[in-house]
């Protein structure tokens, strides 16, 4: 991409004109005012030689572009030049070239004023129309955005830079910009990826650490022990390489035994402090070391030098205070704990550390302050413990007063919230820690057994109640129930701490180890070495004293070679709010309201909420167009979906077929709704703005097409169904040609098909697990280790918490052993409820409040085994099942004349191939669309039933927004919709059930998610049916999965020439899409065989074999057509699969190709005879 440097220096001749030539009139006023000399200050001409030297300068020399010290003439010219072009536009009272901003833009970027570099880039995103298409712009954009920590919108800019110019000079920049930024979003996968592309010692330790924040601590060793290996490796990179391996060894149990765990971590973290002496959190780890062997002077003596090195540190000062509380020294950790939360408001650990040494100290009353500010912080873990735990402090004060402090020592009483507003030098930086009582190591064990115990421990008279009270639960009364529910709360509690006290002899207490005892990359408030990354503003560092991931992920991010505050650094304090970007408050998501990333916006027409609460506009009842359209018979075998549960709204249908259960959202998009209030009244319907990506579509409107006041008459005749129930009744209806037009309809983003199985007489048996299990009981199963928990919620591990992220554990097993787990798992659900019955009294049916009966529904979250992907494309093994599937009606087929994804000449897993599931319930498939928009068909086998949830597909860019805001990657992540959000947002939901034998069949597009109710297997795969609608969203995804760095499944390009060799298409708007891609890629092959012929390179030919599938950049995963670069040396090797390159990858690898062959899979002229013989056909010869 050319720079906008020529038409510029047009724009910089014309300044000088214009200013030579009102520079006579100003200069006489100036001259009356005795000031000629400033004009030329003010308003600089720029020399024909000034001007040249600007054309070759943008934003890709920054970071490259020495300013500071032999650059000095260079930084001059910029300054004259902003002062120039200032000058100019203010003349021209803003109407000059869009370009003259974009150089504007370029010049404050390089001389790292963010602010007016942004401004600059600002108006010259409104001004200029086809901005995507200037690679320099992008970038600079993209760097402004990364300094000021707007992640989200920095992501988006570097992308389109790569999308529009894959060869532009700062690729290489761009991608570990991009690792980095995914990584601070946790997008750990993405990150892996692109870190992987500019390998360097710095990007090495980087990926390491992603192995270690995934739990794949094995790789994370190997891969931090082969970085140690590099010759002359940077001293910084060397000590935060042993940092972390030494710390990843004293916090992983499967590294080996805590002996020799504990000697080589103490052994790394010295030799990281000789690499590197000022890193105080390499002295605070070697501390926690020393502390869990019990050497407390050693441990001591390395937390002040940690607080030496890094000053403020609050997870030193709560360690320092764990160790004098085990040393018995309850002044000296009370102090250590108020410079903690001092330091940190926020650090949840401190807050119950301190709470716990009042509870010793029997002053209940401040230990109760304590833990209700443990529990206001976004970090605490134990919430509901820390409940229970007061309420059991606050039901037994006067028995804590009367007993007497537990260490003999009273304590000063907690004063009340200390904000970070305060002074911090006042107990943190004033009080020199002392040693703790002098001790030998020997004792340490002997020391930590004589700590206090806490009053509130059970004694053994409360624990053999405690055992009466649960052997007779079943008789219990209420008032003996609610004595139960107390002891054993604070048996738990009790149990918790017993843990902590156990965890901070062996080093590894919960509130150390963090969530998931990852390692911590915590960065030292006074480090400045290049891996040390300055505080973000949610990056603070005493959150826990081990931080979670995403802490973990904000530090030791490298400086490029570039200066160092145009690393990731926190956006400065004043940052002005602007159009692309607002200061960041409590993360890395940039909140925007509309810039030169944002999408584009689409109006709507749905509504949803409340109609007691919601605004007017939102009572709408909207019908959408599918469902309002005349159809035969087998329409009125589909339920298209069923009310959500917030859905009070009536809707209405005048089609003939709607079944009753067709609602969407509670806004009628499509149908009555049972628990309607008045059918009758329905509001005019309001659009409403929403943003969405591009190629997202304005939702249908149709509200001319139904009378807003309906009689009686019609709202009945309306509701009738010719056919009575919703099901198939025979094989003639299954084959019904409107079933398929019905399915296929871009209205209708979901339809069940009813009683199927039954109507075609499929023997569902053979997919039963009994059956499986005889067939191929060794058969590979992907198996997902999920939480159970209700299919409209989805929270966090503690059950506190909404979230939109839904992780899962992957493993492997066979279907033997899965068929096992789903048995067990059907008997201990039949023994729980058997279990429940006869514990069960009369007392138990009275209702229970919304508050307790939430908390019993939520938790403790169980964990479930889903089984999932598992192949069944091998017609050797499978020769039955997939036999049986042929009784299918065409259009729903796996292989058929009218499915695209039957052209594409190979195998696609899970696509053109059926996979099966076997779920227990609660198994979760999480929110997505199918790979490029490809149509779906699942079948649910049974015998449990599942429950579905769809979104229509012109708002995905919607949940894509959502899934951004939660920092969760919307193509490749794991995420599970807040149906609030959604219902605030006006975005309508499908919500129903589908039982077995039932065929769901998912439009194109359709975003959806899964959940099963009860223990069942499904069938599934993909279909494309042969329409326009199908081919363009194909293709759109397609793009945007370029775009989005993410490879695409379907091989568009190659697909594309096969239809055009194999179907006649007399669909117009569809042949024009084909013949236009046939087009481009015909044109681009032609390019580069000139390309190549100019440079001297030869290309080989080798024809496709048959059955061999598309081919894909190894590299960036795009899909390479006819054209492979393979490297010299893999291609003598005669290897079945090429390791291919697309051209941009294999130039960044050789610029001249020198280590390349070209293979060349067809010939020029066979693809001109495609071209030329696919024609337009008569409507009559259509395939379709």
């Amino acid at each position: 991409m050319q720079s906008c440097g020529v038409s510029l220096a047009v724009a910089a001749c014309a300044a000088a004109r214009s200013l030579g030539s009102a520079s006579g009139g100003d200069e006489e006023k100036k001259m009356a005012a005795g000031k000629a000399s400033e004009t030329e200050e003010d308003f600089p001409t720029l020399t024909a030689q000034e001007r040249d030297s600007l054309v070759g300068i943008d934003s890709s020399l920054f970071g490259f572009q020495r300013l500071h010290e032999d650059g000095a003439r260079t930084k001059a010219l910029l300054l004259k030049a902003v002062r120039s072009y200032d000058s100019l536009i203010l003349k021209a009272e803003g109407k000059v070239e869009p370009e003259l901003f974009c150089q504007l833009g370029h010049f404050n970027l390089l001389l790292e004023d963010y602010a007016k570099a942004l401004s600059a880039y600002q108006r010259y995103y409104s001004l200029q129309s086809d901005y995507w298409k200037n690679a320099a712009f992008l970038y600079g954009l993209g760097m402004v955005y990364f300094h000021y920590n707007a992640f989200q919108w920095a992501i988006k800019a570097f992308q389109e830079v790569l999308y529009i110019d894959p060869s532009f000079s700062r690729a290489k920049e761009i991608h570990l910009r991009l690792g980095l930024m995914f990584k601070v979003n946790t997008d750990y996968e993405s990150s892996l990826k692109v870190l992987c592309l500019p390998l360097s010692s710095t990007i090495q330790f980087h990926i390491a650490h992603l192995y270690e924040i995934q739990k794949r601590y094995r790789a994370a060793k190997e891969a931090y022990e082969s970085l140690l290996q590099t010759e002359n490796l940077p001293a910084q990179v060397k000590a935060s390489t042993l940092q972390q391996l030494g710390w990843m060894h004293h916090t992983v149990e499967q590294l080996g035994d805590r002996a020799n765990k504990d000697s080589y971590a103490i052994q790394c973290l010295q030799k990281s402090l000789e690499a590197d002496p000022n890193s105080g959190q390499s002295w605070y780890f070697l501390g926690r070391c020393y502390s869990s062997i019990g050497k407390v002077q050693d441990a001591f003596v390395s937390y002040r030098q940690s607080i030496d090195k890094s000053e403020a540190s609050a997870d030193t000062w709560c360690s320092i205070g764990v160790l004098y509380q085990q040393q018995n020294q309850p002044m000296d950790a009370l102090q250590a704990y108020i410079c903690a939360v001092q330091l940190d408001h926020g650090h949840a650990a401190a807050w119950m550390d301190l709470g716990t040494l009042y509870e010793s100290c029997s002053q209940p009353h401040d230990a109760i302050k304590c833990y209700i500010n443990a529990m206001r912080s976004k970090a605490c873990s134990n919430a509901t413990a820390l409940t229970q735990r007061i309420k059991c402090l606050q039901a037994c004060k006067p028995q804590h007063s009367s007993e007497g402090g537990g260490s003999g020592q009273a304590l000063p009483p907690h004063v009340g919230p200390m904000g970070q507003g305060e002074d911090q030098s006042s107990p943190a930086k004033r009080r020199r820690a002392s040693s703790p009582a002098k001790s030998q190591p020997d004792s340490w064990a002997s020391n930590s057994a004589q700590q206090p115990v806490p009053n509130w421990y059970l004694s053994p008279q409360k624990l053999q109640l405690l055992d009466q009270l649960r052997s007779n639960r079943a008789n219990l009364k209420p008032l003996q129930l609610q004595m139960l529910e107390q002891l054993e709360a604070q048996l738990n509690l009790m149990q918790q701490h017993q843990q902590q006290v156990h965890g901070l002899q062996k080093g590894s207490a919960p509130h150390w180890a963090g969530p998931n005892g990852d390692g911590s990359l915590s960065s030292s408030g006074g480090s400045t070495h290049p891996l040390s990354h300055p505080q973000t503003p949610h990056n603070q560092v005493g959150h826990s004293a081990t931080p979670s991931p995403r802490q973990q992920a904000l530090n030791h991010l490298p400086s490029p070679p570039s200066p160092p505050h145009s690393a990731t650094s926190g956006g400065a304090p004043g940052t002005p709010a602007t159009k692309e970007s607002t200061p960041l408050g409590n993360g890395p998501t940039a909140t925007a309201t509309k810039g030169p990333g944002e999408m584009t916006t689409a109006n709507s027409t749905a509504a949803g909420g409340d109609p007691t609460t919601s605004a007017p506009h939102k009572k709408i009842n909207n019908i959408h167009p599918a469902v309002s359209s005349a159809a035969s018979s087998p329409i009125s075998a589909m339920s298209t979906a069923t009310p959500s549960p917030k859905s009070t709204e009536p809707g209405q249908s005048t089609g003939p077929h709607a079944g009753p259960s067709t609602v969407v959202n509670g806004n009628g998009k499509g149908g009555i709704s049972e628990d309607s209030q008045s059918p009758l009244k329905a509001d005019p319907p309001a659009t409403c703005r929403r943003p969405t990506p591009p190629h997202a579509r304005t939702p249908p409107s149709s509200s001319s097409s139904v009378s807003i006041y309906p009689s009686s008459t019609d709202v009945l005749k309306a509701c009738r169904l010719d056919w009575g129930d919703p099901l198939l009744e025979n094989k003639r209806d299954a084959f019904f040609p409107p079933l398929h037009q019905f399915c296929t309809n871009p209205s209708n983003p979901v339809t069940v098909i009813r009683g199927l199985a039954g109507a075609l007489k499929l023997d569902l048996g053979l997919f039963s697990t009994k059956t499986l299990v005889e067939a191929n009981p060794d058969h590979l199963v992907e198996c997902r280790t999920q939480l159970s928990q209700p299919a409209d919620e989805n929270w966090d591990l503690s059950g506190t918490k909404k979230m939109w992220r839904c992780e899962s554990g992957r493993a492997h097993t066979t279907i033997a052993k899965y068929a096992q787990y789903q048995a067990a798992s059907f008997q201990e659900s039949l023994r729980e409820e058997n279990e429940k019955k006869a514990l069960k009294e009369p007392s138990d049916t009275e209702p229970a409040s919304a508050e307790s009966a939430a908390r019993k529904r939520r938790g403790p979250l169980k964990h479930i085994k889903f089984g999932t992907n598992i192949d069944v494309s091998d017609e050797r093994k499978w020769k039955l099942q997939l036999q049986e599937l042929s009784k299918l009606p065409a259009f729903a087929r796996v292989v058929s004349a009218g499915n695209l994804l039957s052209h594409v000449g190979h195998t696609i897993l899970g696509m053109n191939t059926v996979q099966l599931y076997m779920k227990v319930p609660g198994s979760r498939i999480p929110g997505h669309q199918e790979h490029n928009n490809f149509c779906s068909v699942n079948i649910n086998i049974g015998p449990g039933d599942c429950e579905w949830f769809a979104v229509p597909e012109p708002y995905w860019g919607v949940m894509s927004n959502f899934c951004e805001k939660n920092n969760i990657n919307f193509l490749m992540g794991s995420w599970w919709p807040n149906l609030e959000d959604l219902y605030e947002a006006d975005v309508p939901v499908y919500r129903f059930i589908q039982r077995p034998g039932d065929l769901v069949w998912l439009n194109t597009g359709t975003v959806h998610w899964v959940q099963a109710i009860g223990w069942c297997n499904n069938i599934a795969w993909n279909v494309g049916p042969l329409s326009a609608h199908q081919y363009k969203l194909a293709v759109e995804r397609y793009e945007w999965n370029k775009l989005q760095s993410v490879k695409s499944h379907v091989p568009m390009v190659h697909l594309s020439w096969n239809m055009a060799r194999n179907i006649k298409v007399s669909d117009h708007k569809l042949f024009q899409m084909i013949k236009y891609c046939l087009l481009r890629t015909l044109k681009q092959c032609q390019s580069v065989k000139e390309a190549l012929a100019a440079a001297g390179k030869e290309t080989v030919l080798q024809s496709r074999n048959r059955d061999e599938p598309a081919h894909y950049c190894t590299i960036c995963e795009v899909e390479v057509f006819n054209l492979l670069f393979v490297r010299s040396e893999l291609l003598s090797r005669k290897q079945k699969q090429y390791v291919v390159h697309c051209q941009d990858c294999a130039r960044k690898g050789s610029a001249e190709l020198d280590n390349f062959v070209v293979v060349e899979k067809h010939r020029m002229d066979d693809l001109m005879q495609v071209y030329d013989q696919f024609t337009l056909a008569p409507l009559h010869s259509s395939s379709s």
